[in-house]
């Protein structure tokens, strides 16, 4: 795992959303294969819960949304992250955040390693 995706992690577990968005799409910009869009689905989750924590419910659900659906080509692991548990608890938030409910938590990225979990 490289060091922009290990901060980015500590950063999203840390609820430091916009700036894991900030570090993880220095990851985003370069790339060319498909990490590139395993990125942007991590990239939407925070952008997605940055939302929520400025109460923009529709711009959360439709952050998560994107992210849900690209990070489904990478379950149920990629590079150390347990995907398909990221999937599942943000799932669950944006289920909350449509029925209007309070989030208790943020969902967390889970690895495998030390790094980030």
């Amino acid at each position: 795992m490289d060091e922009l995706l290990q901060r980015g992690i500590r950063l999203f577990n840390d609820e430091e959303f916009f700036q894991c968005h900030e570090v993880l799409e220095e990851a985003w910009v370069p790339e060319r294969g498909p990490r590139r869009l395993f990125l942007q689905a991590l990239i939407h989750f925070a952008v997605g819960f940055y939302h929520c924590q400025r109460a923009n419910p529709v711009g959360a659900g439709h952050q998560l949304r994107k992210g849900l659906k690209k990070l489904a080509a990478w379950l149920p692991s990629c590079e150390g992250i347990d995907t398909a548990r990221l999937h599942r608890d943000a799932l669950a938030a944006l289920e909350r955040i449509e029925e209007g409910a309070p989030l208790s938590a943020f969902p967390r990225i889970h690895t495998s390693s030390a790094a980030g979990s």
